[in-house]
């Protein structure tokens, strides 16, 4: 791994064999309630390196690069949303700190669902931020005739994103994906990310859970049909209300949103100031 991605004081790189996987992980922090910080596209555990240190003068935090992602081991062709979830709930038990405050950007939405609604007591709260569900609007992000990203489908497609993506990661992401919602990278960051989406497989993780976007939504308003008893708050930014619509749709209770004006849609990376601000009020509210 590279040595910049880790120069905060305070985080430790572990690894936990969990689920047929292993599965790497940053860690700060040495008391207060467990927080579980899970990435999207194109991101990996780096996308909180300016939050965890924010959040860890209060809280445990640990922040996982998802089965595919980051270091850790590249995906199969199975992997999905459902199994990156179990893949959470067996990381939970290996940490052995208890019930966590759970939060997914992006495109980690209905990973971090399934797990509040399957393993509800892994959960303490569920923050979801930027995030939508299959089934509750989230597939029609890759429909391209009425405005979808074109990329979705492209990196669902078995093989195409060997071809079209790993040799120009760099670019891709650095030039393309992030400016195209609002949000420049600077260039160590771009590196950082490019060194292990530019692996071979490298975009493995990304494309089953893409795969799993365009497929699981009648699965996912089928889990709906029980609400989810762990609090959720929404965090939008560039979505608007979108994420707010999405989770209220899967739970009874009232859902909390919090709308962040004038941020891009990559809210731990633009704005960690004022999600941390948010998160400690959420996890004040929720200590369990």
């Amino acid at each position: 791994m590279n040595p910049s991605a880790s120069s905060t004081i305070g985080m430790r790189h572990e690894t936990a064999e969990v689920n047929g996987t292993v599965l790497h992980y940053v860690t700060a922090g040495e008391s207060g309630s467990p927080v579980l910080l899970v990435h999207g596209f194109p991101e990996t555990w780096t996308a909180f390196r300016k939050l965890i240190p924010l959040l860890a003068m209060h809280h445990r935090v640990y922040a996982v690069d998802l089965r595919g992602f980051g270091d850790s081991p590249i995906a199969d062709e199975d992997f999905s949303s459902a199994v990156a979830a179990e893949d959470l709930h067996a990381l939970i038990a290996n940490l052995s700190v208890g019930p966590m405050h759970v939060l997914g950007q992006d495109l980690s939405g209905s990973l971090v669902y399934r797990l509040a609604r399957l393993h509800a007591d892994d959960v303490l709260s569920l923050t979801a931020v930027e995030s939508g569900l299959a089934g509750f609007g989230a597939e029609r992000l890759a429909d391209v005739t009425h405005g979808g990203a074109w990329y979705i489908g492209a990196l669902a497609a078995p093989g195409v994103a060997a071809l079209l993506f790993e040799s120009k990661s760099h670019a891709f992401i650095g030039e393309y994906l992030y400016p195209l919602y609002g949000m420049a990278v600077d260039a160590e960051d771009v590196s950082e990310l490019a060194r292990t989406y530019g692996r071979s497989g490298g975009f493995m993780g990304a494309a089953g859970l893409y795969r799993s976007m365009l497929t699981e939504g009648d699965e996912l308003r089928a889990l709906a049909t029980t609400s989810l008893t762990v609090p959720v708050v929404a965090v939008g930014s560039r979505g608007g209300q979108f994420t707010h619509s999405s989770f209220s749709a899967v739970t009874s209770q009232s859902v909390p949103a919090v709308q962040l004006d004038g941020i891009g849609h990559y809210v731990a990376q633009e704005a960690p100031q004022h999600l941390a601000d948010i998160l400690l009020g959420v996890f004040a509210d929720h200590a369990g």
